[in-house]
């Protein structure tokens, strides 16, 4: 069955998408990944005779695969034809779900996002940064009052 299921992957690959990618896992599955459309499509033997669990999900930025989004069991009797269908449909799926927004780094506009408890708060100036600005006001004043003589 491994090696069908092998072959299978390979003719899928070729109907899905012109840039794949086509290995086994660990698991003795097979995984093909599109790496320019994000997405990924694993074939495992399914519990009964000619079955395929066929699962997809998405590639994240590092090149990781996610976890996946959406599966279904599939008869390999039907064919290469209804096997690639049902594979549109759960790529469908996997890109219907929301996601978070990409992350953005210093492209967009050069700022970069608040890190800690600034970023749960807003932008407030802490009391640490007033205590300094308290002190540096006193220096000056005391500085002004010592050269004009009223100390």
């Amino acid at each position: 069955m491994s090696g069908q299921l092998k072959d299978t992957a390979s003719e899928l690959a070729g109907l899905l998408w012109r840039e794949h990618t086509v290995y086994r896992d660990r698991a003795g599955g097979v995984v093909i990944r599109g790496e320019h459309v994000q997405r990924w499509i694993s074939l495992a033997v399914g519990g009964g005779r000619d079955e395929v669990l066929v699962r997809a999900g998405r590639i994240l930025d590092g090149g990781t695969t996610a976890p996946a989004r959406s599966e279904a069991v599939v008869d390999l009797s039907d064919g290469t034809a209804a096997l690639a269908t049902v594979c549109r449909r759960l790529l469908s799926e996997t890109a219907a779900t929301p996601t978070a927004p990409p992350h953005r780094g210093r492209s967009a506009g050069g700022r970069r996002t608040p890190r800690g408890r600034a970023a749960t708060r807003g932008r407030h100036t802490s009391l640490a940064s007033w205590a300094v600005v308290a002190a540096m006001v006193a220096v000056i004043g005391l500085y002004v009052a010592t050269t004009t003589g009223r100390i």
